[in-house]
């Protein structure tokens, strides 16, 4: 296992992480980075969909090539964007939202980061892991192929608990 790898892929159920979007109020035009991006289904469900940016970050080359390829045979190449790369190195700053399917430590990592770089009103999204001491403004229980998932979203600067 890579040093740098921060959560098993574990595809998102498609109905999960379509609430999620919702419960982030993704708008039209606003840029979503998705750190770990797997497959990339929450990138195209936000660009498709939503009509955001999609910008996903993930350590494995074979899933950054499918999901780029994939991303070229939809026509969504102007929208979709996938970096590889350690998703701890990556400039959040552009991002309106954040989606996060990360393990409770590797968010522990990852929470300097995106107190340094959000931007107040951004919302950080957190499929079944909370963000230690932070006080989520919304967590919603959603299932899927018989399986409770929660998701935890926070808005910038978040309330600490």
């Amino acid at each position: 296992i890579h040093p740098d790898n921060l959560a098993p892929f574990v595809p998102t159920p498609e109905v999960v992480a379509e609430r999620m979007l919702d419960l982030a109020d993704l708008k039209e035009g606003e840029t979503l980075f998705d750190l770990g991006c797997g497959d990339g289904r929450i990138l195209f469900l936000a660009a498709q969909k939503f009509k955001a940016k999609a910008i996903g970050v993930e350590l494995s080359p074979r899933l950054v090539e499918a999901t780029k390829a994939k991303a070229e045979a939809l026509g969504l190449r102007d929208q979709v964007k996938v970096i590889q790369g350690n998703l701890l190195d990556v400039d959040l700053a552009p991002a309106d939202v954040v989606t996060i399917y990360l393990m409770r430590l590797s968010n522990e990592r990852l929470k300097p980061n995106l107190q340094k770089h959000l931007k107040p009103g951004a919302r950080v999204v957190s499929h079944d892991y909370e963000i230690m001491g932070w006080k989520p403004n919304l967590i919603e229980k959603v299932t899927a192929h018989r399986r409770a998932h929660t998701i935890y979203v926070y808005r910038m600067p978040p309330t600490e608990e």
